[in-house]
Parts: structure tokens; sequence; C-alpha cells
């Protein structure tokens, strides 16, 4: 007991200060720079911005379209802020032309179960990526024709396509809402279309040829990825005049838009892709203007 309190009063001695005159050594103390703290801040969906800029946008296309010839219609939907827009994309007695080779497709997948033959993939490929008329006049009727593919329109729910009379495919008719329809199905699933079956239809049309990746790959950024199927047609006994249509899956960062812009009546092909063109210009270049964000500070005293 004696030897504890000997060291006790030891180490007491060593912290009280003498009464010499030796100074106390001063120890410097490290002092920390202040940390900055992040200001918190909310995200909230600024729906008057959005309305306001969706309004301008369909008064810049509409004023776009009453200054171009012919007949045109689209629709447009993003999946990832669930904006759409449209003009007339309810209109169904516009033809498809190519547009309806993806529908043979995605027919032929469907009533197959995704197994297709070598020489299948091989016309299959030929027909989406090089718009092959030859390979689809063969798969056409394999799939069965114009009442088998009635029987897909109704399965996959695209109640305003009606397929070409006999072997004329490409008489199919259509609408903007409908081949955002199928696009949704071709992204998101469902219909009874496997992920295989869907990876290889947007897959081809990821990969069409450069000369026709035209059309509402307008409606791209820089890095964006298109996957698209085009259709184009004279039509003699419409006053010699063109049907041309364009349709398809843009996307990249913060987008995953789908688009189908469709003209008939015009005096020429080139025509037809430069008004589907400058409406994809200018959906793709304005999408992002239509989901705005606004911020707040978040609560001082948050309720727990």
């Amino acid at each position: 007991m004696r030897a504890k309190w000997t060291a006790w009063v030891a180490g007491l001695a060593l912290v009280v200060p003498g009464c010499g005159t030796e100074r106390v050594p001063v120890v410097p103390v490290a002092v920390k720079a202040p940390v900055k703290v992040a200001r918190c801040v909310l995200k909230f969906p600024d729906l008057r911005g959005g309305r306001a800029a969706r309004a301008r946008l369909e008064r810049d296309i509409a004023r776009y379209v009453g200054g171009r010839p012919g007949r045109i219609v689209y629709g447009a939907l993003d999946l990832v802020t669930g904006v759409s827009l449209g003009r007339g994309e309810h209109e169904h007695d516009m033809i498809t032309a190519s547009g309806a080779k993806v529908d043979i497709l995605a027919a032929l997948l469907l009533g197959r179960d995704g197994r297709l033959g070598e020489g299948e993939r091989d016309l299959a490929e030929r027909m989406i990526r090089e718009s092959d008329n030859s390979a689809a006049d063969r798969l056409w009727s394999r799939v069965g024709g114009g009442g088998a593919m009635s029987a897909f329109y109704r399965r996959i729910g695209l109640r305003e396509t009606t397929p070409g009379p006999s072997i004329y495919w490409g008489g199919t008719s259509t609408s903007p809402a409908d081949r955002i329809r199928l696009l949704k199905v071709l992204v998101t699933g469902g219909k009874g279309l496997s992920r295989a079956d869907r990876a290889l239809v947007l897959g081809l049309m990821g990969r069409v040829q450069k000369d026709q990746a035209w059309g509402v790959s307008a409606a791209a950024r820089p890095g964006d990825r298109v996957a698209l199927k085009n259709g184009w047609t004279p039509r003699p006994f419409i006053q010699h005049t063109w049907a041309v249509t364009s349709y398809g899956r843009v996307v990249g960062p913060g987008r995953d838009l789908l688009l189908s812009v469709q003209t008939d009546r015009q005096p020429g092909e080139g025509t037809g892709i430069q008004t589907i063109e400058g409406i994809a210009r200018m959906i793709g270049t304005r999408l992002d203007t239509l989901s705005p964000t606004t911020t707040r500070p978040c609560p001082t005293n948050p309720i727990a």
C-alpha cells in the first residue's frame, strides 16, 4: 500500500509546476484545418418548367411540319423519364414498307420459340441489316403470310397495324404509336419474346448498313447507341410520290428514347429523309429540357 502511495505522489510531482525560475516548456499542438461540409440539397421535378418546354417544342415541330410537303406523323417515348410526344401518332393508314421486316422476324421468332436454322438466321440478317427484299419474301412465307401476321399483331398488342395483302408485306400499314409499342416490347420484354429473341432483333437493328442508318438516328448525341429500321418506297399510283418511314431506339446516359416518324406523299425519298431527320434532331436536342429539376436545401430540423 505504501509503495502505491509513493508512486502516486511521485507522479503528481511531475505535473505540478515547480517554484523555481525554470519555465515549463510549451508543447505546440497541431491544429487541423476546418472540414468543408457538403451542402445538402434535394432535387424535385420542375413540372411547370417541363410543361413550358414541351409546349415550345411541340409548337416548333408543328411549325416545321407545316412547312414540309406531304403527310407527316410521329410518336416518341423516353423510357427513363416517361416523357411522351406525338402528332397524329394514331394514324394507321400509312404504309411502313421495309419497316415491316422487323415484324416478320419477331413473328418468326415467336412462332419458333427462338429456334431458327442457320439458313433462317442468314435470311434474317440480310433482311434487317441490308433490307434485302428477297430474304423478306422467303421469311414472310415461312411465317405464314398475312393471316399469321394478323395473329401476331393481336398477340403482341399492335392494334393499329394491318399486314399487307397476299405476298405484299411492304403494304403493311401501321401507326407511330404501334411502332413505339413494338419497340417497347423489344426493349422491356413480355408478349412471349425471350431475352435472346429481343437481343437478336435489336442487335441486327443496331448494325444496319451505313447507307441505311439515316432517319431517327439524327436524335442521337455523341456516344448514344442507335437501333433502327427504315422503310422507303415509291407510290406510283398516288401521284408518283414516296412513303418514307423510320423508327428505332436511341439510348445513352439519362435517356432511352423510342421514336417513330412516318411520312407519305413525299415528292422524293430525299425529302422524306430530310423531314424525318429534322423532327428527330429537334426531339433529340431538346429532350432533356422536358424533364427539368429544381433544387431546395434539406430541412434543418428533420422529423425523425
